[in-house]
């Protein structure tokens, strides 16, 4: 039986506060929400506050140890979303071979993209679903399509069969990154926001390598394809399992109108001495129980219209530089070069969290604006190499170490900036309000881009070659730093609120 939201939240912390001083200010701050969510803001108004960003030098920053677990459970989401992002690959020649389709590059793309298709539809709705049940409850349906998914898939008899299981577990994948995304840019210290968003780029890029490394005996083993998928159903049932026990976002509380629950929220996530500065820079942006629903039109042809063109394109983009034929296909890519696709795939895995690892340390001091211009000249680079790999003017003997060299470079790059970045910054920069819906609209046209390269990438790669191909992905990338550079603004140690206030002034 589910508990309710606020039976997570611990009436009080050893250390900050008496048991009894705590209990008494929860008691005249739950009196407070029963007169109504404009009076509890008002009573923190009258009160001097510790700004949450502009920390009073007595306390210093709240403690990253608080919400770091709360980050784990949250990115189970993102490692199952690089699960099955990379399952397909090194199983999808035995798969095709048991289930009677092999050779029909149209069929072998429809596996892979019908899983796209169900992340659109899941992508799409998960907006509504966070602003209506919060977070806790929306991470527990995510788990729960991936499950019944894996499971159709791991008994699938025909292609069929395998079709609406990968549907389902694309319905799962559509709904994970951005929940992850919202809620760790939503219940993480402004200092080390950066750092725990890269938290989930590196736990897609362990689930990638975990199903690469599950997946090598495919080949060999008859079934073992089936094995691979069962796996999987295990961290979606802790996902959903150890979210039973995880705080809900305090902006999706306070939104709802529960200021007092919010209040718990934060102090179980910050620590006491916090809770008034955060509740203050909260009470600026959001109006408490007074949620609006927010009209499609609102955000694409409102105030806010700006930045869901620049977060929509940032997703296109970073779909239309190629990186997910790298995952999808690597193998198939590798086998033509004469490589070993169990030793590429390693490598590509590898650099992905080298990568990923990299971000971490850097998104909080180099910036997100940065980390893109670089990350994405850096894949220009690379696509270079590949697409000089595949021309006349190379000889056969250095061509595969160009090809290999570049898909490595190019997914090395990616994962610094291109692939954590853009959830991340787009979470900043939407205003609570709209956040949710905003983020699902943007990752729509993810969705739909990948869709598209996952159905005809190898199609393409018969008809017009990789020369022309990588070239055109190449251009892309070019195409994105000039946005970039155009159209992002810095968000690096920033408040939310603040984020607020300087790119979304009031009308």
């Amino acid at each position: 039986m589910l508990i309710s939201e606020s039976s997570v939240f611990s009436p009080g912390e050893e250390g900050v506060y008496s048991n009894v001083a705590m209990r008494g200010r929860h008691a005249d701050a739950y009196s407070m929400y029963k007169r109504g969510t404009r009076d509890y803001i008002n009573a923190y108004d009258k009160e001097p506050v510790r700004s949450l960003n502009g920390v009073s030098k007595e306390i210093g920053n709240p403690s990253w140890k608080r919400s770091f677990l709360y980050i784990l459970v949250a990115s189970l989401a993102s490692f199952l979303y690089g699960y099955h992002l990379g399952v397909i690959n090194e199983t999808l020649e035995s798969i095709s071979n048991d289930l009677h389709f092999n050779g029909n590059t149209m069929a072998e793309g429809l596996v892979v993209s019908i899983c796209l298709g169900g992340g659109f539809l899941g992508s799409t709705f998960s907006g509504l679903i966070v602003d209506r049940v919060g977070f806790r409850r929306a991470f527990q349906l995510c788990a729960l399509p991936m499950i019944i998914g894996s499971s159709m898939s791991a008994t699938a008899k025909n292609l069929w069969g395998m079709l609406l299981g990968r549907l389902f577990v694309g319905t799962g994948m559509g709904l994970g990154p951005t929940l992850a995304t919202l809620y760790v840019t939503e219940v993480s210290p402004a200092y080390v926001r950066g750092t725990y968003g890269s938290f989930t780029q590196i736990a897609t890029s362990l689930g990638l390598m975990s199903s690469l490394l599950i997946g090598f005996p495919a080949k060999e083993t008859e079934g073992w394809w089936r094995i691979c998928f069962w796996v999987s159903a295990v961290p979606a049932a802790l996902l959903a399992l150890f979210m039973e026990f995880s705080p809900e976002s305090p902006h999706w509380l306070f939104k709802k109108g529960r200021a007092a629950d919010a209040e718990a929220a934060f102090e179980k996530l910050l620590g006491g001495p916090y809770v008034k500065g955060a509740m203050a820079e909260l009470s600026k942006s959001e109006r408490g129980g007074e949620a609006e629903t927010v009209k499609l039109s609102e955000l694409l042809f409102g105030h806010h219209r700006k930045v869901v063109f620049i977060g929509s394109t940032l997703f296109a983009l970073q779909q239309l530089s190629g990186i997910n034929s790298v995952f999808f296909f690597s193998s198939t890519v590798f086998k033509s070069a004469g490589v070993s696709s169990q030793s590429a795939n390693i490598c590509v895995g590898i650099a992905n969290f080298l990568g990923s690892f990299a971000a971490l340390l850097l998104m909080d001091k180099l910036g997100r604006k940065v980390l893109l211009i670089g990350s994405f000249s850096g894949m220009i680079v690379a696509m270079g190499l590949q697409a000089a790999s595949a021309s006349s003017l190379v000889s056969s003997s250095n061509e595969v170490y160009l090809s290999v060299g570049g898909m490595l470079l190019f997914v090395l790059a990616f994962s610094v900036g291109a692939g954590p970045v853009p959830s991340l910054l787009l979470s900043e920069m939407f205003p609570g309000r709209i956040r949710a819906k905003a983020m699902s609209v943007c990752l729509a046209s993810h969705w739909v881009v990948n869709f598209f390269v996952g159905l005809l990438f190898l199609r393409l790669l018969e008809q017009i070659g990789p020369l022309v191909l990588n070239t055109i992905f190449a251009t892309f990338c070019l195409v994105a730093v000039i946005f970039v550079k155009r159209n992002v603004l810095e968000t690096k140690g920033k408040s939310l609120q603040e984020i607020e206030i300087t790119l979304l002034p009031p009308e």
